[in-house]
């Protein structure tokens, strides 16, 4: 039998007393759950004329091992737009979760929101917000299905209440940015990853493909309404804040939500 030479034997021993050990639980182990899949301990409430902690007509559920945005407790949307919030901000991070939408859209909601939802991060804390304030000052990833038109529909988009961003070099104009993706069916979990690097670059991965990427996160811009002044410093680059889940009118669920922090 061949034999190592003593001198190797060592270099191979320190070496391995040196390297990363495997956790039992698998290399999963550093993501942290946000949703214990049983209630919404943990989470907050905040919707458009509602003060803080109303979850009005229970709008967010936890259901069968997913959160629930559903409105057949409604007597009309009204404008009612909601956003339930992590309570802890996060600054550098890789987010993930997944989607899926079902029927039962609000009609009297805007037509832009039919198939519409998306995650709102780097969002102001939902504290600060007047209880007139329609969105909160944030970046939002975008989901989106297909439409009944059978037309191009891409979901994991960019979109900047109250914040600007910079896009392949430039700041950009516009308030919502198409992502790369493919069309999904109304039904159909998809998963939805974002990456974030603080106020430097931010990656979004639908299905495991990056379907878009910019950079420097600022306040700046419009579409959020009624917010307390102190809150929008525009210019202010945008290092970290809380993470939401949307609702607009249109019924959607959400699951398996982890986060690994990447500091």
């Amino acid at each position: 039998m061949y034999k190592l030479p003593i001198a190797a034997l060592l270099l191979m021993t320190l070496l391995s007393s040196c390297s990363p050990k495997a956790n039992k639980s698998g290399k999963d182990s550093e993501w942290i759950s946000l949703f214990n899949g049983k209630n919404l301990d943990n989470w907050l409430v905040k919707i458009h004329h509602h003060d803080i902690g109303d979850n009005y007509g229970q709008t967010f559920r936890a259901e069968d091992g997913m959160i629930k945005v559903r409105y057949d407790k409604y007597d009309g949307f009204k404008e009612r737009y909601g956003h339930l919030y992590y309570q802890t901000p996060f600054s550098r991070y890789h987010l993930k979760l997944e989607y899926r939408f079902v029927d039962g859209w609000m009609e009297d909601a805007p037509s832009y929101t039919i198939l519409n939802s998306g995650i709102m991060f780097h969002s102001q804390d939902p504290r600060t917000m007047p209880k007139e304030q329609d969105w909160p000052i944030s970046i939002e990833m975008q989901l989106l299905a297909g439409l009944p038109d059978g037309k191009p529909r891409p979901t994991g988009n960019m979109c900047s209440p109250g914040t600007e961003i910079v896009y392949e070099g430039r700041k950009y104009d516009g308030h919502c940015l198409n992502s790369s993706s493919k069309t999904y069916p109304v039904g159909e979990w998809v998963k939805a990853e974002l990456i974030v690097l603080g106020d430097s670059l931010i990656t979004h991965i639908i299905n495991g493909d990056t379907v878009l990427q910019y950079s420097k996160p600022s306040i700046g811009g419009g579409v959020a309404n009624r917010f307390d002044p102190k809150q929008k410093t525009d210019g202010k680059p945008l290092t970290s804040g809380y993470i939401a889940l949307q609702s607009e009118g249109q019924p959607i669920d959400f699951r398996n939500i982890a986060l690994k922090k990447l500091d």
